[in-house]
């Protein structure tokens, strides 16, 4: 930005954030665990749009600890490590930073590690403290922390403390709820009932708002977004005598003309209506003076 701004030439910056996924009890979890074991930990996590953590009411802490746990299994076989499916964390410094998010965690599934190969197992926390280091920044790993609230209100609450998100994901089969949810959230983009699909769509815009960017791109998105939108009138040099309203000398009654036409704001659907009006007027007259 401080390259840009030198220059003045705008940008769109997709800055990612903590995606926040919301699991109502109203819904299919096993679909929904499914959807999110693989949006999560594809590419070991590694991705900006990838569900940082889970919304869901106490109950269901337990349920979608068992089905995730089922689902990697079916995805990455017995040993994990051993899957040509599952990728390493980029580097070592990131590899360090992934594993101090889970001092003082409480680790319901996962949390293998090997430094020597920047493997961290995928890995599910639960009981998550909404202060802990682990909701204090996008994790960018294969670590699953769940944050059980009350109700969808709470959940509507929590992600609106909290800076903007690049994605809002929600799952449940009440489309009064989600629509709620994505009325009274702010977010870069949703899916409902999916993970990171919203992405694929080049009809789309993709972009973040707030802390999770500025502007969006995609398909003609970004050919808009990287283009000026550059405004043009094209007028003839007839019709001069309209013109007197604008040209000096000033007098009330071009103010007054003025004012009717420009602040009240007098458009071309009005003016039509007016026109049709008097014409019914005038037809109205010329009827009934025929008839006499």
């Amino acid at each position: 930005m401080e390259a840009a701004a030198k220059h003045l030439t705008p940008v769109t910056l997709e800055l990612g954030g903590k995606s926040p996924c919301y699991v109502d009890k109203d819904c299919d979890l096993d679909i929904a665990c499914r959807r999110i074991t693989w949006g999560k930990y594809m590419n070991c996590g590694q991705t900006c749009i990838a569900p940082d953590y889970i919304l869901c009411e106490p109950s269901l802490q337990s349920q979608i600890v068992q089905k995730i746990k089922e689902t990697v299994k079916e995805f990455y076989g017995e040993n994990v490590k051993e899957s040509p499916d599952y990728e390493r964390i980029i580097n070592l410094h990131h590899f360090k930073r992934i594993i101090n998010l889970l001092e003082g965690q409480k680790i319901a599934y996962g949390g293998e590690t090997d430094e020597a190969t920047c493997y961290i197992a995928p890995t599910i926390l639960t009981d998550v403290d909404p202060e802990a280091k682990v909701m204090q920044e996008e994790i960018f790993g294969p670590i699953l922390p769940i944050v059980p609230v009350k109700n969808a209100d709470e959940a509507i609450k929590f992600i609106n403390d909290h800076e903007k998100p690049l994605a809002f994901y929600i799952f449940s089969r009440n489309n009064k709820l989600i629509k709620r949810m994505i009325d009274e959230t702010s977010s870069g983009g949703v899916t409902g009932n999916d993970v990171i699909m919203h992405f694929t769509l080049s009809s789309l815009p993709f972009g973040g708002v707030g802390s999770s960017g500025i502007g969006a791109y995609h398909g003609k998105h970004s050919f808009d977004t990287f283009s000026h939108q550059r405004s043009c009138l094209l007028k003839s040099l007839k019709r001069e005598g309209i013109n007197k309203l604008r040209y000096p000398p000033n007098s009330q009654s071009k103010v007054d003309l003025a004012k009717f036409l420009i602040l009240k704001r007098f458009n071309k659907g009005k003016l039509c209506l007016l026109m049709l009006t008097v014409l019914g007027i005038v037809a109205a007259v010329l009827i009934k003076a025929g008839y006499y």
